[in-house]
């Protein structure tokens, strides 16, 4: 058997954009630890747009500062109904548009198209899969600053529109509402600069993950049936999950993104709380949260796809501020918590009813 360092050094030594010959030798790497751990193995290949996963969060951030701007110039000229009207039919647009996107135009646009491949693994009859990702990118924004600039621009274009509820009872000065579209405008910056490269090696998103997975089925008793999911394309629109949830029947997932050395383990959903997950993963584990708004990961894809999904993560914010950045490599990560958390993630699977 292998440790996790073992893996991550396997995995992580290169950046491994999807699509590319990095992330392929990873994931040759994983379908030999797989096959070596007694899992059927085969490879999936998809076609996606790259378009949403690169352009889609630069494009959201241009539609808030342009609706921001619109509506500053009606409501400055007095046209508070205008301006509200504005506001309103563009956040509708916006959230449509941007709903069908990021669950079916990621797979069904028919421009900016690519293919890449995900690795299914199955060793007896899985009925619950562990998923992480293999590809990794970069970005000029750090993911938490994007979070908070995604959250604070929603946040402001509520404010606006309660100005423009505002005006059409008592006179708002012009002003305020150029104010107010500047500020917007600068929360808008950091979300229109998240342009995705291919600078980072991924070290912690998702060679950690990665690795977790491995070494949990590595421990696992081999009587005991499961699957694994790798997916590509997950820093582009979580291609790859949704790829594979259109293939795949609901079933229940563990998805791991992003496990540091140091930092307190985290449970995260989306959607409706995963009860039977909880339960399978038992009081060992902390209680958990809702994932944050402007943050994606592969159980986003297959819990709006009808699966039961907990996405695990560990460490704190200093391992977040290293997330697409070139600093997320081997030489900030030993493996030492993947290597806790796959115990954890075993011992659970192997004390569960079956």
């Amino acid at each position: 058997m292998s440790e996790a360092r073992d893996h991550l050094e396997a995995i992580a030594a290169a950046p491994r954009p999807a699509g590319g010959d990095a992330e392929k030798s990873a994931r040759d790497y994983c379908a030999r630890v797989l096959r070596a751990a007694g899992f059927d193995v085969s490879e999936r290949a998809f076609e996606y747009s790259t378009f949403v996963g690169r352009w889609g969060t630069p494009l959201f951030g241009v539609g808030i500062a342009l609706l921001a701007l619109a509506a500053a110039c009606e409501g400055a000229s007095g046209s508070a109904s205008r301006a509200l009207g504005i506001l309103i039919g563009g956040a509708l647009a916006l959230s449509g548009i941007g709903s069908w996107l990021g669950r079916r135009g990621v797979l069904d646009l028919p421009f900016a198209r690519a293919r890449s491949t995900n690795l299914v693994a199955t060793r007896g009859a899985p009925s619950l899969w562990l998923v992480a990702h293999l590809d990794s990118k970069s970005q000029p924004i750090p993911i938490v600053a994007r979070a908070l600039a995604i959250i604070a621009s929603m946040i402001f274009l509520g404010v606006v529109m309660g100005v423009a509820v505002a005006q059409l009872v008592v006179p708002i000065p012009g002003f305020v509402w150029f104010t107010l579209a500047t500020i917007s405008v600068l929360f808008a910056l950091p979300v229109m600069a998240s342009i995705v490269g291919a600078r980072s090696p991924g070290a912690l998103d998702d060679a950690s993950g990665l690795a977790t997975v491995l070494r949990a089925v590595e421990l696992l008793p081999r009587d005991i049936g499961i699957g694994v999911v790798l997916t590509s394309a997950e820093e582009l629109g979580l291609a790859g999950a949704r790829a594979w949830a259109r293939e795949a029947p609901h079933a229940t997932a563990i998805n791991v993104d992003g496990i540091d050395d140091t930092g307190d383990v985290r449970l995260i959903y989306s959607g409706r709380l995963p009860r039977s997950l909880v339960a399978l993963l038992g009081a060992a584990w902390p209680s958990p949260v809702k994932l944050v708004p402007g943050v994606l990961m592969d159980g986003v894809a297959l819990q709006q796809a009808g699966w039961e999904v907990v996405n695990i993560s560990k460490g704190g914010w200093r391992a977040v501020s290293r997330i697409h950045t070139p600093g997320d490599d081997l030489a900030h990560l030993s493996g030492s918590g993947a290597e806790a958390v796959a115990a954890m993630l075993a011992g659970a699977i192997a004390a569960s009813p079956r």
